[in-house]
C-alpha cells in the first residue's frame, strides 16, 4: 500500500476482526512534545469497491496533518485491515465504524467520508451523535434511494453465482485491466486523471488474502440501503460534496436527500467535471472544499442550511 510521507500504521481491534489505520506520527507532522493528542481527529474513511482502500484519500489528508490528528482506516476486508471469510452486511460496517472511532478518538470526531461508507457513518451518527462533531461526505448514497436498484442488473447477478463469482472476480476486478476500466468507466468523469499508481493501489488492496469476500458482498448488493428511510433522523451538522458526473446515483440524489433534512444538512455542493470520486479526480479541489466547509459545520448555532451548485 503506500503510505504519505509522515504517516505511520497501527491497528486495534472490533468485534469482528481488526483494522488498520494510518496516522500523521512521523515527521514532519510529529512536533514530539505530544501536541499531535490535542489536536481534533478528522477521520478519513474510504469507499467499497474494486480494491479501495484508505489510499483513496491519501492524496487529500497529508494536508490537514499539520492542524489535526489524522486517523485514516482500511474498512474492514479491504486494504491491510483483517479479512474475515463471511458475507458481509450493512450492519458489519455500520458496528465496526462505530467501535472504531469509539476507539480511535476520544472526543466527538470530523468524519469525512465517501459512498457507501458515507451512508454506513450517517447510521452510525443517528444511533451516536455524541460520538460526531461534524460530517464532510461526497456521494453518500445506500445505492437503493429514490427507486434505484443497484442490484437489478447482469453483473449484479452473476456475482451471485457460486464459482462463477470467483471467476468473475479474478478476472474482472484484480488485475491492472480491471481496476483501470472500472475507474476510468465507473468513477471517473475524466478518465485521462488515472494514472499508474493509482491503479497499482487498488490493485495491491484487491490481491489481498481473502479480499473477495468484501468485495463480491458489495458486487452482489448485499451492503445497499435505502438512505432515505433515515436520513431525516441525522442530527449532525453534515456536508455533502456531488460530482456532477456521477454513475448510477447522481447528484439529484443528493439534492433529494439534502430536502429530506435541511436542519442537518447544512451543505450541499455540486461540483462540474468530476465522477463519484472527487477526492481521487480532484483533490487540491476537495481539501479547498473540506477547508471551508470544515468552519461553517462548526458553527453548531447555524441553523440556516446553504447550498451550493458549482457554476
Amino acid at each position: 500500500m503506500f503510505i504519505p510521507p509522515g504517516f505511520e500504521q497501527k491497528s486495534l481491534n472490533t468485534s469482528l476482526g481488526e483494522i488498520v489505520y494510518y496516522t500523521n506520527e512521523g515527521q514532519p507532522w510529529d512536533s514530539n512534545d505530544n501536541s499531535n493528542d490535542i489536536r481534533p481527529s478528522l477521520v478519513f474513511l474510504h469507499g467499497l469497491g474494486g480494491g479501495s482502500s484508505a489510499y483513496e484519500w491519501s492524496k487529500v489528508y497529508p494536508a490537514f496533518a499539520a492542524e489535526y490528528r489524522i486517523v485514516a482506516p482500511d474498512m474492514l476486508g479491504w486494504g491491510r485491515s483483517e479479512h474475515p471469510e463471511r458475507d458481509y452486511k450493512v450492519e458489519d460496517y455500520v458496528t465496526t465504524i462505530e467501535e472504531f472511532i469509539a476507539k480511535a478518538c476520544t472526543s466527538p470526531v470530523t468524519v469525512i467520508g465517501s459512498a457507501l461508507t458515507a451512508a454506513f457513518t450517517i447510521k452510525v451518527a443517528i444511533s451516536r451523535p455524541e460520538l460526531f462533531k461534524s460530517l464532510i461526505l461526497t456521494t453518500a448514497a445506500g445505492l437503493l434511494e429514490f427507486g434505484n436498484n443497484y442490484q437489478d442488473n447482469f453483473f449484479t447477478q452473476l456475482a451471485g453465482t457460486p464459482i462463477i463469482d470467483r471467476v468473475l472476480y479474478t478476472t474482472g476486478v484484480a488485475n491492472s485491466f480491471g481496476i483501470r476500466s472500472f475507474l476510468e468507466q465507473r468513477q471517473f468523469a475524466n478518465k485521462d486523471r488515472v494514472y499508474p499508481e493509482m491503479v497499482e493501489a487498488y490493485l495491491q488492496s484487491a490481491r489481498q488474502p481473502n479480499a473477495e469476500y468484501a468485495a463480491l458482498s458489495f458486487v452482489r448488493g448485499d451492503l445497499c440501503f435505502d438512505l432515505a428511510e433515515h436520513i431525516s433522523q441525522l442530527t449532525v451538522p453534515t456536508a455533502l460534496i456531488w460530482g456532477r458526473s456521477s454513475k448510477f446515483t447522481g447528484p439529484e440524489v443528493g439534492s433529494r436527500l439534502a430536502e429530506l433534512n435541511p436542519q442537518a444538512i447544512r451543505i450541499l455542493y455540486t461540483l462540474d467535471d468530476v465522477g463519484f470520486t472527487p477526492q481521487l479526480e480532484l483533490p487540491a479541489v476537495t481539501v479547498g472544499l473540506i477547508r471551508k466547509f470544515l468552519p461553517l459545520l462548526d458553527a453548531s448555532n447555524e441553523t440556516t442550511p446553504e447550498t451550493a451548485v458549482a457554476s
